[in-house]
């Protein structure tokens, strides 16, 4: 499945939806790539713009409150969406359908049906859009990878996630703040490490009794994965002390032995095997946008297009209906209602076509190569 690319002159001009603190961190890293270019903020506040562009230092950066319309007025080539995830979908579906690639912030959107309707609104639009799953860009990842690759069929990925992070906001008072708002990373570096994308998944998840989060910030997942792997996630959002890192610490148990990585340094390999360099994918936020501009560019397929990234948030949905129900879970059926989910809200007939044409969502998902 191609995208449309992008043959002007000069750096891509890219306008940043979002004003908030990752819309200024995106602004900053584009300032910082000379192959983009920002020309434009775009917020429904005024003066969330005016103080994320006064942070650019860019003088007579454009602002506006509709992005469609700035990206016109600047004759931007594509939209970086940092939006809040309740308006990933009217926001990307907005850019899209105006002819605009979009790079967007994790997760795909609020929900599995609206991924699926945004999957369906890049194959009708032929434009590209490309999840920005961070984590994913880090050399010591691609490394552990690629060691694992000589070691045989691989049995079992874990990672241990601890941390103790006082956020205070929205994420102290969330439902499932661990499952919801950080695990689709370990989940989402789960299906790159493995190459293979999730069957079930069996979750429990607790809340210790000296947690400060309102919801559950423990949780302990099991998924098969296609091939036959098991992928287990083991975390707290409220476990101080010897903490790990950010990426997690994690160990991948194959046929001919392990790799082991703590989430930032060389990983291990036992036996030692090739320690062969990879190539660079580049660190966190500024490698996704290296490789959005260079799909563009080049028509080189990205991690994250849409139809691949849906899978992540599947895991995350599944995962939290396993743990509220005490039950396994099939993605194709959280995959299953999803899509009926999205047929019966759709509002575009275009779209709505698109997702109709699917004889099977996992199929439709799986119009790309990498995972």
């Amino acid at each position: 499945m191609t995208f449309r690319t992008i043959a002007s002159e000069g750096p891509l001009r890219l306008i940043v939806v979002g004003a908030g603190g990752m819309g200024r961190a995106w602004a900053s890293t584009i300032g910082a790539d000379p192959d983009a270019e920002l020309v434009g903020i775009a917020d429904l506040s005024a003066a969330a713009a005016e103080a994320a562009a006064a942070e650019t230092g860019v003088p007579d950066l454009a602002l506006g409150s509709d992005a469609i319309e700035l990206a016109r007025r600047t004759g931007a080539d594509a939209v970086v969406n940092a939006t809040v995830p309740e308006a990933h979908h009217p926001v990307t579906t907005a850019a899209l359908l105006a002819g605009l690639p979009v790079l967007g912030e994790k997760p795909v959107a609020a929900s599995v049906a609206e991924g699926l309707s945004l999957a369906a609104a890049a194959e009708h639009t032929g434009q590209l859009f490309m999840v920005s799953q961070s984590r994913r860009y880090h050399r010591s990842l691609h490394r552990a990878k690629h060691r694992t690759a000589a070691l045989g069929a691989v049995g079992i990925v874990t990672v241990d996630f601890f941390k103790a992070p006082r956020f205070g906001g929205f994420r102290e008072e969330m439902a499932s703040p661990l499952l919801l708002d950080m695990a689709i990373h370990q989940f989402d570096m789960a299906r790159f490490l493995l190459d293979a994308d999730p069957v079930a998944v069996s979750c429990e998840e607790h809340n210790p009794a000296w947690s400060w989060y309102t919801g559950d910030a423990a949780a302990t997942a099991v998924f098969a994965m296609e091939g036959g792997a098991r992928f287990v996630f083991n975390g707290s959002w409220c476990s101080p002390g010897f903490e790990t890192s950010w990426n997690g610490s994690w160990r991948i148990s194959a046929e001919h032995g392990t790799v082991l990585w703590d989430g930032e340094g060389e990983p291990l390999a036992d036996p030692v095997g090739d320690v062969a360099d990879v190539t660079d994918p580049g660190l966190g936020i500024a490698g996704s946008l290296r490789e959005f501009i260079a799909a563009l560019r080049h028509g080189e397929e990205p991690m994250g297009r849409v139809h691949a990234n849906v899978m992540s948030l599947a895991m995350v949905e599944a995962a939290t209906q396993s743990a509220s129900q005490a039950r396994r879970v099939a993605i194709d059926d959280v995959l299953g209602s999803s899509w009926e989910t999205a047929l019966a809200t759709e509002r575009n007939t275009d779209v709505l076509a698109v997702m109709k044409s699917w004889t099977s969502v996992r199929d439709a998902l799986k119009q790309r190569s990498p995972q």
